[in-house]
């Protein structure tokens, strides 16, 4: 288990990097900090999906492609619940900067990162019997 949550920290450390660097686009083409970050949080969630499928848990699979999809993007919005609402704390309370949705980005990211790896593991990537 201690493998898979390396592994799994690092697609979470990837994703972060797809989610700052959406998330700035977003901002520069003016989708705003709010939407811009729920753009940002499906290109992560995609991109982690795809290196954890592979490389984090590697387990037979009897679904579909899209159901996985779809099961990750749950479990992972659970987290990213966590994330967002800690992103907003931040945008509030820090001083009105440009690394501000970068430090709310961050910080949200470590408290989803342990809700996240709990259903990735035991629901959406479970070995099938």
């Amino acid at each position: 288990m201690r493998s898979q949550f390396l592994k799994f920290a690092v697609a979470g450390a990837i994703g972060f990097i797809v989610d700052a660097g959406v998330l700035y686009v977003a901002l520069a083409i003016g989708l705003g900090p709010y939407f811009g970050r729920v753009v940002s949080f499906l290109c992560a969630a995609f991109a982690t999906w795809q290196i954890n499928r592979r490389l984090t848990f590697v387990v037979e699979r009897a679904e579909s492609l899209w159901t996985e999809w779809l099961r990750y993007l749950s479990a992972m919005s659970v987290g990213g619940a966590c994330n967002y609402g800690t992103y907003v704390v931040a945008l509030v309370f820090l001083p009105k900067m440009t690394v501000a949705p970068l430090i709310g980005l961050g910080a949200g990211s470590i408290i989803g990162m342990f809700v996240n790896f709990a259903f990735a593991k035991w629901w959406v990537f479970r070995a099938q019997n």
